[in-house]
């Protein structure tokens, strides 16, 4: 562990409204998939934390689900989480995408960070998707609504400006330890990031056929023995009849799809051959049932 004089160190909050890209950019920085990637928002639901760590800093990222106006018990627990990060942070960064308007989702955020004493950098993200003439506009339009410590534009799908962002972080973080080894870019256990990439697939094949009521539960993860081949069990859970038969396919050619996009990031994460079983149970209404939610990995008492 680092603890030399000078050596900075401190926690990050990536905020912003949902599907503005908060997850590639986390990815981007760790230099390897933790957070679910969807063109679907509201896809991150727990607070995922993502370590950058270098000679002269490291940073502990945590990705918050996308600040919205909550209209179930799962949508309370998201926005619960949150709010308790902005408040144990040492820096948050605000993610906007470049791409889209000013609106009322954006009033709502700038309102919350208000309310907080912690310094705030504004990011607009995909800045590849318009005119540098825009740009300047779309900055100077965030100028006027709040006082950020730091604007930076990037591309987080490009990397563009990714290490001028970073640099400017480092340079407003305490001086503090290395909290996680170097090699370390994530505290989540292996479990959830592999039900995050079964449930990433899932969203991303069904578009607009599922929405957020899916969950993805590991029921067995453990190493065959006599061989390499790590066995994956997992449950999917909708809340409807109707999308487990859309999960399955015909024939049960979507779940054969979704199962094997999973098992290609599962190995790439582990580093070995994996051999993956889905299934698929419906669990009516669950993101109003508490203790469906605590079963499913969403416990409040966490946070």
């Amino acid at each position: 562990m680092n603890n030399r004089e000078g050596y900075k160190s401190g926690f990050v909050a990536i905020i912003g409204r949902p599907n503005v890209g908060k997850s590639t950019l986390l990815n981007y920085i760790v230099g390897q998939k933790i957070a679910i990637m969807s063109d679907k928002p509201q896809t991150t639901r727990n607070k995922i934390q993502g370590v950058y760590t270098n000679n002269d800093a490291q940073i502990v990222f945590l990705d918050t689900p996308g600040i919205h106006r909550p209209k179930h018990k799962l949508g309370d627990f998201m926005m619960k989480i949150a709010n308790n990060t902005l408040r144990e942070v040492d820096l948050i960064m605000f993610v906007i995408d470049a791409g889209e308007g000013f609106g009322s989702g954006e009033q709502f955020i700038l309102d919350r960070l208000k309310e907080s004493k912690t310094p705030v950098f504004l990011v607009v993200n995909k800045i590849d998707k318009v005119h540098p003439e825009k740009l300047l506009d779309i900055i100077n339009g965030y100028k006027d609504r709040h006082t950020f410590e730091e604007i930076v534009p990037v591309s987080a799908l490009e990397g563009n400006n990714v290490p001028t962002l970073l640099e400017q972080i480092t340079k407003h973080l305490p001086e503090g330890p290395q909290y996680y080894p170097a090699d370390q870019v994530t505290d989540h256990p292996e479990r959830f990031i592999v039900a995050e990439l079964i449930r990433e697939k899932a969203l991303h094949l069904t578009r607009e056929e599922i929405p957020h009521s899916l969950a993805v539960v590991i029921e067995q993860m453990k190493q065959r023995e006599g061989s390499e081949t790590v066995y994956v069990g997992a449950t999917i859970i909708v809340e409807r009849s109707s999308q487990k038969g859309i999960i399955i396919g015909k024939q049960g050619s979507m779940l054969k799809e979704i199962g094997k996009r999973a098992r290609t990031d599962i190995e790439a994460l582990l580093g070995s051959k994996v051999f993956l079983e889905l299934w698929v149970k419906v669990q009516k209404d669950w993101r109003n049932k508490g203790h469906q939610l605590r079963d499913f990995g969403f416990n409040e008492d966490e946070y």
